[in-house]
């Protein structure tokens, strides 16, 4: 603003001192030197201020003409001396070359210098006002950042303590307090989620043991009053349900393994045709046995890479749960289609709230435990899937349960 003020200012002044130049230029063509001295001394003070030095006389509106004047268009400020309450005014202006000498043109620019103090002192007075403002703004901002800060920091000691059911508040300004919070909060959950696990996976192992623990102990107690010939039979049951434990404690080594990496994998191309029709020749004594109707289907070929021990392993768990709980007489398909393999059954299947929750470890939707297992099934099969780039979703079959890997 202060330099489109100057600016406009300068303009104007020129524009009014180009135009006195070429009008007094003008009279001195036209008029003689007497009328030409008329002119100037009946010059309107308030429009420009007039002097020519006419022999030894200086006439018009200045008593003096300031030595080293430029010529116009060149300009120069020069102060002089009023008897009115102002007595100092500054003048700017300079020469103009006629056929009667030079004539002095000015016009008073104090006026415009005394605009651009109040400009400066206004402008400061809002800086000021400014700076004052975002000080006190700042401060406020300063003491709401610092008491969420403080809530932070007091629920954080909650949750140190052990409260991990403790979560941040999430404000309606949705600033990076509230994002940060929110993430936080995210993080408490699965912290909380995975603590809730561990205590069920610790409850599942001490139900899932106790049994056989129990019987090891009773067998071992019974040992002493066996018959020479009833030793083997007992040694081989206990030995029997020592295997189930180590199975279980085997089986949750293989899953950390196979989760955290640790295991590595011997890839190579597998092609998914041949993996199904393996598993259908493993799986189709079992149906049998259970009276089932075991059927393959398959579609274009497609190749992946992966270990071909583990994936027939995670497919073969998904097939020998199939036929294990959908019954006897029940149909259980295997259908392929490029990189997508599909296991479908017309069983009892899976609720929906229990689809995510069967891939916990140690998690069986059998209660009473009556079928033997370890409960890391479904949990192993989703890690190697997982290991592979795939997916695997349970649906809904109406009835039975449809298991989908996309590779």
């Amino acid at each position: 603003m202060y330099r489109q003020l100057m600016n406009e200012q300068e303009l104007q002044l020129n524009q009014h001192l180009a135009a006195e130049k070429a009008r007094y230029q003008q009279m001195a063509l036209t008029l003689d030197r007497r009328s030409f001295a008329t002119q100037i001394r009946n010059a309107d003070p308030k429009v420009a201020l007039v002097a020519w030095r006419n022999s030894y006389d200086l006439v018009g509106a200045l008593s003096l003409m300031p030595d080293d004047m430029p010529l116009l268009p060149q300009t120069r400020e020069f102060p002089i001396l009023t008897g009115g309450p102002d007595k100092l005014h500054i003048l700017t202006g300079g020469l103009v070359m006629t056929r009667y000498g030079p004539v002095l043109i000015a016009t008073r620019t104090d006026q415009l210098a005394t605009l651009i103090e109040r400009f400066v002192n206004a402008a400061i007075t809002a800086m000021m006002l400014t700076i004052v403002l975002t000080l006190a703004l700042g401060y406020l901002f300063s003491k709401a950042i610092l008491r969420r800060l403080v809530q932070y920091n007091r629920l954080s000691r909650l949750i140190e303590k052990g409260e991990y059911s403790t979560r941040l508040p999430v404000s309606w300004r949705q600033d990076e307090f509230d994002m940060l919070a929110r993430k936080f909060n995210r993080v408490l959950d699965t912290l909380e989620d995975n603590l809730h696990a561990v205590r069920g996976a610790t409850d599942n192992i001490a139900h899932d043991l106790r049994t056989p623990l129990s019987h090891l102990r009773i067998g071992l107690e019974q040992l002493p009053s066996k018959q020479p010939e009833e030793l083997d039979e007992a040694c081989a049951i206990l030995t029997e349900e020592l295997d189930h434990c180590l199975a279980t404690f085997d089986a949750m080594l293989s899953l950390t393994r196979i989760e955290e990496g640790q295991q590595a994998l011997e890839l190579q191309p597998l092609s998914l045709h041949a993996i199904c029709q393996d598993l259908f020749e493993m799986a189709e004594a079992m149906a049998e046995l259970k009276g089932q109707q075991l059927s393959l289907t398959l579609g274009d070929d497609a190749t992946v890479t992966g270990d071909k021990y583990l994936l027939f392993q995670a497919l073969f768990n998904l097939i020998d749960n199939a036929i294990k709980y959908s019954g006897e007489g029940a149909e259980v398909k295997i259908v392929q289609q490029g990189k997508q393999i599909i296991i479908e059954d017309n069983g009892p299947g899976i609720a929906d709230e229990a689809k995510e929750k069967v891939f916990d470890r140690l998690v069986r939707l059998d209660p009473s435990r009556h079928h033997k297992g370890t409960g890391l099934g479904l949990s192993l099969v989703k890690a190697i899937i997982s290991r592979h780039n795939g997916r695997i979703s349970l649906q809904d079959g109406e009835p039975g349960l449809v298991v989908v890997i996309d590779f």
